[in-house]
Order: C-alpha cells, then structure tokens, then sequence
C-alpha cells in the first residue's frame, strides 16, 4: 500500500483520499519530490524508489510513445490511457500534467472529469495556447489571464472530489515578464487553484520572489538538468517550495542508457560489456511481481508454477 507523510492511501478508487493527503504534505517540509513517469514500468521504479508521490509526465509521454518533442501532440485519450495503466498497478498519489486542458473551459471539465475517474489526485493544467510547447521551447502564445481564470474555475467545478487538487501553472514569466506572470498567478489562486507553478524562473532572486509573492499557497516548481539555476529540492524547500517534480529525470537517464547499451551491441555484437550494470531476467520479473502473482495463483490452484527458467545465480529478491 503507498502511503504519503507516512499515511496510507487506503482507496486508490478515490482520488479525493490522495489529493487531501498531497495538500496537507505540500504544505510542510520538507518539499514533495515527485519525478516524472510516462508510462507503467516508470511509475514502478518511482513507486519501488520510495517517493511519496509521482508526476504523470506529458512531455516524456511525448518523448516515448511517439518519440516526437513535446509540442501539444499528445491526445487526452493517450493522457488517459497512460494514467488508468499506472493507477491500475499502483496506489501512488498521481499528479497528471494536463497541458493547457486541450481547449477552453468546457474542454477542461471534460479533461479533469476523465483524469479524476483514470485515477489523478491531482491536474495541473497551464495558460498556453494552441499549439501547446514545453515550457523550455519557445514559440509559446497564451490565453488571456481572464480566460486561464475561466478554466481554472471550471476544473474546480468539474472536480467530483473536493479534495482532487487543481494545480495552475503559468508558463508567461520569459515572454510576459515577472509582474505579469505573478499577476496571473494571483488571478489563478483567486479562481480557486489549490497550488501554483509559475514556471522559468532566471535565477535564486526569481524563486524567492515568487515565494514571497504566494506565502499561503502551495507552490510548485521544476527541477531541470542543466537548467539556471541547478537547485536541489532541499534549496527550493527552503525557499517556501511545496512540491518539486523532476519531470523529464527518469527518461533522460532512459535514453542516455540505452544509446550507450545499443552502441556497445553494435560494436561488440553482445551485451556482455554491460553485463554488471543490466538487470538479469530474474531480477527483472522480480521487481515485475512475479512471485505475488505465483502466490496468488497457488491460492486458487496447489499446482500452479510461475518462476523463471534462468538467472540461477540469482537469490529470492532478484539479486546476483
């Protein structure tokens, strides 16, 4: 059973249960550090790692299953059908990156309604316009600070529990400027959004305003490597930062790994090079659950077997 701040999230079935728990944790230190997950395998390791929380990753569901950059290509159904997966496996409070709500505020009920009954604890939804970019891309247009209001009032009215949280990110602060982006922000808080992501600070004065700006409610912010500046979630914390995702983490070092593990099959024309640094099959089907499941199964017939066929070097837990 997952739990946050050491509580149980006893009903997967209920987002609400999780977004309460993901609210109380924001508002205390040390930050929440959620990484990125873009589809079911990723969202185990984060869950097996120990963190208290995930973030349902649009760009790295981009990035993976269609292997295009993140420029507002990905669907609602996709969205959906990534977050039903991972909430199917785990019950690790989910915060789901919404893009920009795929349209105006009708669309977003649309968008949290289906997230909420997929298994989100908490949408983020930000003011872009179409076409949608990650918020390092530029060629970025916005709607109207009032019309971002609209939606955020609407993803609050269309929540079916109260405590499913509405994060509202702004991604105006390098085009509009810091006192036009904070205004946004404001705006967005006075509309109802549970937490705030005003995105792209510059620099340590740039977090710390921002934290001055918003001392009630919780913040987000986004740890990017290579990024200015390279903060850690202990320096956002202390600067007054709830909740810190790694958004894009997990698979960058996915695909660092395999270019190096392909390029060494290509050279050498086996893996064996890497041998110490890759999972064994055993290993693998371990962290998959494959002896739960053959202990479910024996439950209902004596006889059923489930076990790997290789890696007998390996112990029980999967180690060499």
């Amino acid at each position: 059973m997952a739990t946050i701040d050491g509580v149980p999230v006893a009903d997967a079935a209920a987002p609400g249960t999780a977004g309460l728990l993901l609210k109380r944790r924001m508002c205390r230190k040390p930050a929440l550090l959620a990484p990125g997950a873009f589809d079911a395998l990723s969202a185990l390791m984060i869950a097996q790692a120990g963190f208290e929380a995930m973030f349902i990753s649009g760009s790295g569901i981009s990035y993976t299953q269609l292997a295009r950059p993140d420029i507002g290509l990905i669907s609602l159904d996709q969205l959906c059908a990534v977050t039903r997966r991972v909430r199917d496996r785990l019950d690790t409070p989910l915060i789901v990156d919404a893009d920009n709500g795929f349209g105006d505020a009708i669309n977003v009920e649309h968008t949290v309604r289906l997230l909420e009954r997929a298994g989100a604890s908490a949408v983020l939804i930000d003011d872009q316009a179409f076409p949608k970019r990650a918020g390092a891309l530029s060629g970025k247009t916005f709607v109207t600070p009032a019309t971002m209001a609209e939606k955020v009032r609407a993803a609050v009215n269309a929540r079916r529990e109260a405590n499913t949280l509405v994060i509202a990110r702004t991604d105006a602060l390098p085009h509009e400027g810091m006192e036009a982006a904070i205004a946004r922000a404001h705006l967005y808080v006075e509309a109802g959004a549970d937490a705030l992501f005003v995105d792209q600070p510059r620099s340590l004065e740039d977090y710390r305003h921002i934290a001055q700006q918003f001392p009630d409610t919780p913040l987000v912010a986004n740890m990017i490597e290579g990024g200015s500046p390279s903060l850690t979630a202990g320096e956002l914390s202390e600067m007054g930062y709830g909740l810190v995702i790694a958004s894009g983490s997990l698979v960058r070092g996915f695909a660092a790994m395999a270019e190096r593990l392909l390029g060494v099959l290509k050279r050498d024309g086996s893996t064996a090079a890497l041998s110490d640094e890759l999972l064994t099959f055993g290993a693998l089907n371990e962290r998959l659950g494959l002896s739960r499941i053959a202990e479910q199964g024996r439950r209902f017939d004596p006889a059923f077997r489930l076990e790997t066929l290789m890696d007998a070097e390996t112990d029980g837990e999967g180690n060499r």
